[in-house]
């Protein structure tokens, strides 16, 4: 049994401890739950860090998501716990700023971030590449500071920074487009999902994965790097894809 599946039956066992009739017994599961998984709430504080709440008052906050999630995760739902309380702890802090009032972009902000990220994911998808601010901000009739403004005032809250891969510094995160912030949980649940799925995947699909994805290498240079034929190389790739897709359908 791998490392993160160790993981899974451990939290499985304490969630179901956490639900025990014994208060006594109850507590200390659901004491071990929060100590072993406060990484989840102090990311998610940190990421809002500079919204006008400290960020012990953020973590307490983040606390009380956790706590709902031990409360509320469905043991026969199959997946890692995290995967289900990370979207919890992040809702739990934007409902509380949004009823302090701390979170309020106007809707010129709005409508030009959206015209921004419109742009940028044309242009990404014609060079291969993203663009500049300042080419954005040309697109658009605005200037490279506002158009900086108008990108942090929307950006919404970016996932978990999980490596993907030990020899590499690809991370989980990736800052979500302004269409994609109402949706944000469901996000931040697929991409911990995928980071898990890759997780488990054999070492040579990883190798694959993280050459052909990460670092844009073709499937010929893959074939290279790791003393395989191209042909070979295809194959698996797409063994991986399809793995992959079965592994996100919900």
């Amino acid at each position: 049994m791998c490392e993160a599946e160790n993981r899974q039956a451990r939290h499985y066992e304490l969630l179901t401890e956490a639900r025990s009739a014994d208060a006594a017994v109850a507590a200390a599961a659901t004491d071990l739950l929060l100590k072993e998984n406060i990484g989840l709430v102090r990311s998610a504080a940190f990421k809002f860090r500079d919204r006008g709440i400290e960020y012990e008052d953020l973590m307490q906050i983040g606390i009380m998501g956790m706590l709902r999630a031990i409360r509320t995760f469905d043991l026969s739902r199959g997946t890692a716990f995290s995967t289900f309380a990370v979207p919890l702890i992040v809702g739990e802090i934007r409902r509380s700023l949004r009823d302090d009032g701390m979170i309020h972009v106007s809707r010129a902000y709005k409508q030009l971030a959206g015209e921004l990220s419109r742009r940028r994911r044309e242009l990404t998808a014609e060079r291969g590449e993203e663009p500049t601010l300042a080419e954005l901000a040309e697109l658009c009739h605005t200037t490279p500071e506002e158009a900086a403004t108008a990108l942090a005032a929307v950006a919404p809250v970016t996932s978990l920074s999980e490596k993907l891969f030990e020899e590499d510094k690809g991370e989980l995160q990736d800052r979500l487009t302004d269409e994609e912030s109402e949706n944000e949980p469901v996000i931040l649940t697929n991409r911990l999902a995928l980071g898990e799925a890759i997780g488990r995947m054999p070492p040579l699909w990883r190798k694959i994965l993280l050459l052909r994805y990460f670092r844009g290498r073709t499937q010929q240079e893959t074939a290279d790097l790791l003393g395989l034929s191209q042909v070979k190389v295809s194959r698996e790739e797409k063994k991986i894809l399809t793995y992959l897709r079965g592994e996100m359908i919900v």
